[in-house]
């Protein structure tokens, strides 16, 4: 695996590190360095968490889209283990604990006319201007990536499968942990794009990606956008897209499990280069990481930039938020 940046920066501020302070250097391609802030979910005073384990988060801003928001940022979040359930949390703040919905979860395994799965998880919400939606993908099983849009981000109709392993090379186990985002593709006659995670046919996992004119009928490619032998990891997942420098940039998790780094890679703005830039965002060895910090989102409040990222190991970890520094 590429050196982490606490490895490299021993030799100058070793002491800072061996205090817990970590120093404030820039990631990769001049993005921030984030800092741990707080929880932005207390567990034990959860009304509902069957599994006692939290992951993928999606943070979304309310202002200008949903008229009677019960705040200004909402939360989406999930356990992964069965039953699992897709779960909304709320705050007019990302300095603050968020409060969960009373109504969890707002999308379970069951789906009168439409699925029963073991469970549902990984929630990607994001807002649709095309249609003045919120468009919410998510799993179940692994196998498949599920589409259900609302207007006010808290009542879901179901809307179809956006993706499944049929739809992916032989072999492929998983196709899941899905993220949509709004961007150009001329040449491919595409305003989506969709990165994922792929379980491939040696079960090892990588970073796949697909386009969409609409957000709801893509297409794929066959193969991956990150390959995990080519970051030195084993597995790599729980990828989200950043915009920065006229490029596009893909971060992602190494490892999946009990460990690992979040890292970075340019793609371009057509998803043509394959720059890997290394480590994005060293994990902690304390709480609330304990070597672990996955699956990122990233939000803005008072100009100030947040990563909201789930912390710890994979079955058994929270909803982390960390503030640029």
């Amino acid at each position: 695996m590429p050196p982490n940046r606490r490895q490299l920066l021993l030799g100058t501020a070793g002491a800072a590190l061996l205090t817990g302070v970590a120093p404030a250097v820039a990631a990769p391609a001049g993005f921030p360095d984030y800092r741990y802030s707080r929880l932005a979910l207390v567990k034990n005073k959860l009304r509902y968490n069957p599994t006692n384990e939290l992951i993928f988060p999606t943070i979304r801003g309310t202002k200008d889209r949903i008229s009677g928001a019960l705040a200004a940022y909402y939360l989406y979040y999930a356990p992964h283990d069965a039953p699992g359930g897709i779960c909304l949390a709320y705050a007019n703040t990302l300095d603050e604990e968020f409060t969960e919905y009373a109504g969890n979860p707002i999308i379970s395994r069951n789906w009168p006319g439409e699925y029963s799965v073991s469970h549902v998880s990984s929630p990607h919400a994001m807002w649709n201007d095309d249609v003045k939606r919120m468009y919410l993908y998510f799993h179940g099983e692994n196998t498949v990536t599920r589409l259900a849009s609302s207007a006010d981000g808290i009542h879901f109709s179901y809307e179809k499968e956006v993706l499944s392993t049929r739809l992916q090379p032989a072999g492929t186990t998983e196709t899941s942990y899905a993220r949509v985002f709004r961007h150009d593709l001329p040449s491919r006659g595409a305003r989506y794009v969709m990165v994922f995670m792929i379980n491939n046919s040696t079960n090892r996992r990588d970073i796949g990606w697909g386009w969409s004119p609409n957000a709801r009928d893509w297409t794929f490619a066959q193969t991956p956008l990150v390959r995990h032998q080519d970051v030195g990891a084993v597995n790599v997942g729980g990828p989200h897209l950043l915009f920065r420098n006229n490029s596009v940039y893909v971060v992602y998790n190494t490892d999946i499990g009990s460990g690992g780094n979040i890292l970075i890679t340019e793609v371009g703005l057509d998803f043509s280069k394959r720059n890997h830039l290394g480590v994005f965002h060293d994990s902690t060895s304390g709480s609330p990481d304990n070597g672990r910090a996955a699956a990122p989102s990233f939000g803005t409040y008072q100009g100030r930039e947040y990563m909201i990222y789930e912390a710890g190991d994979r079955l058994a970890g929270n909803i982390a938020i960390a503030r640029a520094i």
